[in-house]
């Protein structure tokens, strides 16, 4: 296998299923419980903070009872071992690859384990649960604390240092992703026009499977560490 100088790894829901947490668009998974206009967006915050409330203290406590599973680990390994600049972008607001030791993280849609302030738009660690009665720590109102998360509608984090890392890199690795979100689902376009070679991993082919040079269909911690490990072997 060649060795590339900068790698760019897309990861999604299917990364962590394997560890307990729902994917959000299979059968069974999360938007088939919940309507994604009541919890996920700025408008269904406004009219139901409480029920957002709840929805992501339950998402929070369930994360924090999951540990990272081998893919996780795999993908600290690379970051750790491998000569080239390895670069993760996450689409999960879980933190189970920080856990596994990765490091080089862009968490595109946010995070559970941090707050937003919609007053003075401080971000902040958070680990409790949030609830309309709070007071923000930076500018001590009421009432305008919300998971530090990218809602339907909201533009994800960090979008021009992704562009950039994909017109640079050479490897481009899509895993556990359904290809049906944008932007991210745009990402291996992106990395194809800037030459890189593209492998989708994933449970089974995505939406934009056509997009991959490369496929490798299976469980993401029987399939994720096996191409990390010939990624090291060079």
């Amino acid at each position: 296998m060649p060795r590339y100088a900068k790698i760019v790894i897309l990861t999604g829901a299917g990364l962590s299923a394997e560890s307990g947490l729902a994917t959000f668009r299979d059968t069974g998974g999360i938007w088939a419980k919940y309507d994604y206009r009541d919890v996920a967006t700025p408008d269904g915050f406004q009219r139901n903070p409480n029920l957002v409330y709840d929805f992501y203290n339950m998402r929070r406590r369930e994360s924090a009872n999951a540990a990272p599973n081998a893919a996780h680990e795999a993908l600290a390994r690379i970051q750790r071992d491998y000569p080239g600049d390895v670069l993760l972008v996450t689409q999960n607001i879980d933190n189970l690859l920080e856990q596994a030791g990765a490091e080089k993280i862009i968490h595109m849609h946010g995070e559970m384990t941090r707050m937003l302030c919609t007053h003075c738009d401080a971000r902040l660690p958070w680990a409790a649960d949030l609830s309309p009665d709070l007071a923000c720590p930076e500018c001590e109102l009421i009432g305008g604390m919300r998971p530090a998360v990218v809602w339907f509608g909201e533009v994800p984090y960090e979008m021009a240092r992704i562009a950039k890392a994909l017109g640079e890199c050479d490897l481009f690795i899509s895993i556990g992703t359904s290809g049906n979100v944008y932007p991210a689902a745009s990402f291996v376009a992106a990395a194809s026009e800037a030459g890189a070679h593209t492998v989708e991993i994933n449970l089974e082919p995505s939406d934009t499977t056509n997009y991959f040079a490369e496929h490798l269909h299976g469980p993401a911690t029987e399939i994720v560490p096996s191409y990390i490990e010939r990624l090291l072997a060079g």
